[in-house]
């Protein structure tokens, strides 16, 4: 189960199976950071219960899961505050926070300052911010909608009234199809 051990006066120390699976843990959070995640699924992935598994994290890390995925969080939308030409909104959302004043709250505890103001002093350089559409495709911010009426739509395509694909949606895919950038 991989109790802590250890001396009096040492820090404890854990077995390489629960380091192992704290290590699975983290590792999903980190590539599922835009993703809603629930401690309880992340938990479940490293094979504890959600309390056990918090416990554990927070020994193991030194901070509580949600705060490292937090963390990771504001350290992704800095990247995209400095580099990429969108609204603090749309990086919000990007890195996977639900509510724009949690968002700033916590980036501002974060780093001292707000997402405006870090913005504002990060491109003082001659580096041009890379265009918002390029960031939403790279990142997969361009998402399959349901059409209306719960139907499936081809991928990204639009349907008409009759069911059919909409001209725009022909186009697309068919510049995709030829490897242009849709």
């Amino acid at each position: 189960m991989g109790n802590a051990q250890g001396t009096q006066g040492a820090p404890p120390t854990l077995d390489t199976g629960v380091l192992r699976r704290m290590r699975i843990a983290r590792d999903a959070m980190d590539r599922e950071w835009a993703e809603p995640l629930d401690v309880s699924a992340v938990a479940a992935r490293a094979g504890y219960s959600r309390y056990h598994f918090v416990r554990l994290f927070h020994e193991v890390y030194g901070e509580p899961p949600g705060a490292y995925l937090a963390r990771r969080r504001i350290e992704r939308a800095q990247h995209l505050l400095r580099t990429a030409d969108l609204t603090v909104t749309e990086i919000c959302m990007q890195v996977g926070f639900t509510s724009l004043g949690t968002f700033c709250t916590r980036f501002k505890q974060q780093t001292g300052t707000t997402p405006t103001e870090f913005r504002r002093r990060a491109r003082t350089g001659d580096a041009a911010a890379i265009p918002g559409c390029f960031v939403l495709l790279w990142a997969g911010g361009f998402r399959e909608r349901p059409a209306p009426g719960g139907g499936e739509t081809p991928a990204g395509g639009e349907m008409t009234s009759g069911g059919e694909m909409s001209a725009a949606s022909k186009n697309r895919e068919g510049r995709a199809a030829r490897g242009a950038l849709a």
